[in-house]
């Protein structure tokens, strides 16, 4: 269930992202300094096939959200009266008190002994 929702929110796609971002990085970094190599990364400019495939993927998505029809839900007509009936019968309960006095209780005499055996 948590791998639809995960899914359902688009997840998956920032998880893509993030594996082609520390892909790229790791490239660009055998061949420039890190400062060079976050730059070239993360400049839009260089985007590799996996970053492509994500924004795809994502714009498909986007596109595919709004066709989407939305229905008007419709609810089964309400009876026109309510009418509210008390109980056939009714009865007071006693009152509970929940004060430390009452639910104290004292040891059983003598005492069990064969919890101690």
């Amino acid at each position: 269930m948590l791998v639809a929702l995960l899914a359902a929110s688009g997840t998956h796609w920032a998880a893509l992202q993030s594996v082609a971002w520390a892909t790229m990085l790791a490239q660009n970094w055998q061949s420039a300094p890190l400062t060079q190599a976050l730059e070239k990364t993360f400049d839009g400019k260089h985007p590799c096939p996996l970053c492509n495939v994500v924004a795809a993927g994502q714009a498909e998505e986007q596109k595919s959200d709004f066709t989407r029809e939305l229905k008007k839900l419709e609810y089964p007509p309400a009876p026109e009266r309510w009418v509210l009936m008390g109980p056939a019968q009714f009865r007071l309960l006693p009152e509970i008190t929940f004060s430390s006095e009452a639910l104290t209780q004292e040891p059983p005499v003598p005492v069990p002994r064969s919890l101690f055996v």
